[in-house]
């Protein structure tokens, strides 16, 4: 089974949390209505639930910080959470 990568960011306003399906027009995301604190790992993993999708096996959350404006390193820092996902009960050979 082929996994797929999830990512959670914010950009001061709500967390998105949304799964990155190549060649698609529409990637599967969810929202939550606050800007903090950042959802935990458990409120990540009921998203990805409710999104069709669980992290893989052995997988974590990592964190990279961007800007808002790559050109001006005084712009407020954008995190980014990243991790493997699966489809939700799928199956390793």
């Amino acid at each position: 089974m082929s996994t797929l990568t999830a990512q959670m960011s914010s950009d001061g306003g709500p967390w998105r949390l949304y799964v990155v399906v190549y060649g698609e027009p529409e990637w599967p995301t969810f929202r939550w209505e606050r800007s903090g604190p950042v959802p935990t790992v458990a409120e990540r993993r009921a998203a990805l639930a409710v999104l069709g999708y669980e992290v893989a096996p052995g997988a974590w959350w990592g964190w990279t910080e961007d800007s808002q404006d790559p050109d001006d390193d005084s712009t407020p820092a954008v995190l980014i959470a990243h991790t493997t996902v699966r489809e939700c009960g799928a199956v390793t050979a």
